[in-house]
C-alpha cells in the first residue's frame, strides 16, 4: 500500500494569549505579550516571579461542568483545545470509522498540582481523604483517554512523554499512523499546567529561567544578546490530521500538509543540549528528506527559540549546518517570545503558528530581539509580521534528555 499524504484539517488551542486559534494567531502577528507577574500564587519569596499564566479563562464556554471537577488544569486545557480543534476540523458531522480515528495527546508532567494537592491530603488529613479520582487525574495519558472516550475514537490511543518535544513527537507520530494507513483520523497535540510553585521553585534552583521579575514583557527574548532564561507558560495545542483522500472525500477545509517528521537523540547531557547541535541537526534533517526536498527550499524555521544561552546558539549552529548559506535568507521566529515555553504543549501551539504561516503567508515577529549577538547572527524576524511566499515551513522542539523532534509543513494545494 502506497503511504497516504497527511493534512491538517483542524486547529484548536489555549495559551497566555489567547483562549482560541484566531485570536492566538492576530495576537501574535501583533507581537502581544502574554507573559506576567503570577497571580496564581504569591510568587515574593521566589526569585522567579513572572510566567505565561492563562488569566480571566472560562472553561464552560467548552466543557461542562462535571468534566472540570474531575480534571486536572492540564486536562482542562487539553480537552478545551481539542473541542476547538474537533469543531474546526467538523469530521464528527461527517461519516468515519470510529476504529480509524484516533488520538495523541502528550503532556511532559501531567497532573503534577493534582500530584501536590492529594499529596497534602494524605500528610495533613490521613490516607482515607486522598481522592479515589487521583491516579486518573494525575496520569499524563489520560487527556488522550478522554478526547477518545468524549468523541468515540476508538483508533490509536497514547501518550509520548519527552519534555519539551512531547507534543511534537506526538504530531509527527500520528503523521506516521496515517501515513501508513492505520488511522485516517488523528487528534494529535499536548497540554500543559506547570505554573505551581513547585515547578517554577525546581526550574529558577536550576537557573534555567529569566529574572527579569521588574519588566516580564521583556523576559522572554530568543537570539538576543541580553537572554537570560526561558519563561514557563501553559496551555494546550491540538491538531486535527488527516489523510488528503478522507479529507477531500468530505469536502474539509484543509489548512496545509504535514510531509516531514524528524526525531534524533543527543546523547550528550540531562538538560544541556548538545553544543554543536548535532542533534537538532539530525532531526530536522530527518524531516526534510521524509519530506522529500532539499534544505533550500525550506522558507521559514518556527525555531525552539527558548530565550536560553545554550539553545539560541545551539539552534543556530544547527539551522547553519542544514541550511548552509541558505540559513541567512530564511525567516526565523521564536512563538516563546510571546507565550513562554508551554513545556509539554510547547511543540503542539507552534505547529499551530507554523501551519497559519503557511496558510496564511505572513510570520509572527519575535519579541524583545533588540541586541545582536554574534553568535545568532540570522533572521529571526524581529520587530513586526512579515508577508512572504512559504511553501515549505520547519518547527523545532528540543527537550531535557536530548529529545529532539522537527516537523515540516507544505501549503496546500
Amino acid at each position: 500500500m502506497p503511504e497516504r499524504r497527511v493534512v491538517i484539517t483542524g486547529l484548536g488551542t489555549i495559551n497566555p494569549l489567547a483562549d482560541n486559534v484566531p485570536d492566538f494567531w492576530k495576537f501574535l502577528l501583533e507581537g502581544r505579550n502574554g507573559i506576567r507577574r503570577i497571580t496564581r500564587f504569591d510568587p515574593s519569596p521566589f526569585p522567579v516571579q513572572i510566567a505565561g499564566e492563562i488569566q480571566n479563562f472560562d472553561p464552560e464556554r467548552r466543557l461542562s461542568r462535571r468534566e472540570i471537577r474531575r480534571l486536572d488544569r492540564y486536562a482542562v486545557y487539553a480537552l478545551y483545545a481539542a473541542a476547538e480543534a474537533v469543531e474546526d476540523s467538523g469530521f464528527l458531522s461527517s461519516s468515519f470509522l470510529p476504529e480509524k480515528a484516533g488520538v495523541l495527546i502528550s503532556s511532559g508532567i501531567g497532573g503534577m498540582e493534582t500530584l501536590l494537592r492529594e499529596n497534602d491530603n494524605l500528610i495533613q488529613k490521613g490516607p482515607e481523604r486522598v481522592s479515589p479520582f487521583f491516579i486518573p487525574m494525575m496520569i499524563p495519558d489520560i487527556a488522550a483517554g478522554l478526547v477518545s472516550i468524549k468523541y468515540g475514537l476508538k483508533g490509536v490511543n497514547y501518550c509520548i512523554v519527552s519534555a519539551c518535544a512531547s507534543s511534537t513527537h506526538a504530531i509527527g507520530e500520528a503523521f506516521w499512523t496515517i501515513k501508513r494507513g492505520d488511522a485516517d483520523i488523528v487528534v494529535a497535540g499536548g497540554a500543559e499546567a506547570p505554573i505551581i510553585p513547585l515547578s517554577i521553585a525546581g526550574f529558577a534552583n536550576m537557573r534555567a529561567l529569566s529574572r527579569r521579575n521588574d519588566e516580564p514583557e521583556k523576559a522572554s527574548r530568543p537570539f538576543d544578546a541580553k537572554r537570560d532564561g526561558f519563561v514557563v507558560g501553559e496551555g494546550a495545542g491540538v491538531v486535527v490530521l488527516e489523510s488528503l483522500e478522507h479529507a477531500e472525500r468530505r469536502g474539509a477545509k484543509i489548512y496545509a500538509e504535514l510531509v516531514g517528521y524528524g526525531a534524533s537523540g543527543d546523547a550528550y547531557h540531562i538538560t544541556a543540549p548538545c553544543a554543536d547541535g548535532e542533534g537538532a541537526y539530525y532531526a530536522m534533517r530527518l524531516a526534510v528528506q521524509h519530506a522529500g526536498i532539499a534544505p533550500e527550499e525550506i522558507d521559514y524555521i518556527n525555531a525552539h527559540g527558548t530565550s536560553t544561552e545554550l539553545n539560541d546558539k545551539m539552534e543556530t549552529l544547527a539551522i547553519k549546518r542544514l541550511l548552509g548559506d541558505h540559513a541567512y535568507h530564511v525567516a526565523i521566529s521564536s512563538t516563546k517570545s510571546m507565550i513562554g515555553h508551554l513545556l509539554g504543549a510547547a511543540g503542539a501551539v507552534e505547529f499551530i503558528a507554523t501551519v497559519l504561516s503557511v496558510y496564511t503567508q505572513k510570520v509572527h515577529p519575535t519579541r524583545n530581539y533588540e541586541f545582536p549577538d554574534p553568535d545568532c547572527d540570522l533572521d529571526y524576524v524581529p520587530g513586526k509580521a512579515r508577508e512572504m511566499e512559504i511553501r515549505y515551513a520547519l518547527t523545532n522542539s528540543f527537550g531535557f534528555g536530548g529529545h529532539n523532534a522537527s516537523l515540516v509543513v507544505k501549503r496546500f494545494p
